[in-house]
């Protein structure tokens, strides 16, 4: 193995092995600067969640779900001025908000599957059945199968605490996968004397 890391060190010249230094230290600090503002996003979104939960009637849960991108884009420029010099590619600000959101349904998903093993005691079930018992009559007004919905319903409650945090967390890799994209682009700034 020494010998063969001693053959590719010869084989590369100094600028390469430093370009990958370079790369390799830009994703670590990419990663640890999306671990913080992970955690901050994680935290939100488990204050969303206990105000669906505890406070269903409240605007909380909506308002901090829909601050979701805006949150993630205005630490997006704070990574980038102060840690950047105010310039990052579009790639590197993908990468950044990939993270963050991967480390905050991290944080969501451990809660939720915390809440639903000793805290729930149906209560969740008992809104989703709740919520659906007041939409059936708009959903028949329109003809649409109501059957389907109650069958989903059914199966969501029947699902274990893992499963249901899982479910959740994917659900919020899916979006913020999605979300990741504009706010990228929206980010991305290049100063004038850098090369394209």
């Amino acid at each position: 193995m020494l010998a063969k890391m001693t053959i590719f060190a010869k084989n590369m010249d100094t600028g390469n092995i430093e370009k990958e230094f370079r790369r390799i230290e830009a994703l670590f600090q990419v990663r640890a600067f999306a671990r913080q503002d992970g955690a901050l996003l994680g935290l939100i979104w488990v204050i969303s969640f206990a105000a669906l939960i505890f406070m269903p009637q409240s605007m909380l849960n909506s308002l901090l779900m829909m601050a979701t991108p805006f949150i993630v884009g205005w630490r997006l420029i704070k990574f980038r001025n102060y840690a950047l010099g105010g310039s990052i590619s579009f790639k590197r600000a993908l990468v950044y908000c990939l993270y963050s959101f991967f480390y905050a349904s991290l944080i969501l998903a451990v809660s939720q599957m915390l809440y639903f093993s000793y805290l729930d005691n149906g209560r969740f079930a008992d809104m989703l059945n709740s919520t659906i018992s007041q939409a059936l009559p708009v959903y028949k007004a329109y003809g649409v199968n109501t059957r389907q919905l109650t069958d989903a319903v059914a199966t969501i409650t029947s699902l274990s605490a893992l499963e249901i945090a899982f479910m959740f967390m994917l659900q919020n890799l899916c979006i913020g996968f999605f979300l990741s994209m504009p706010i990228a682009l929206i980010g991305k700034k290049r100063n004038k004397n850098e090369k394209q």
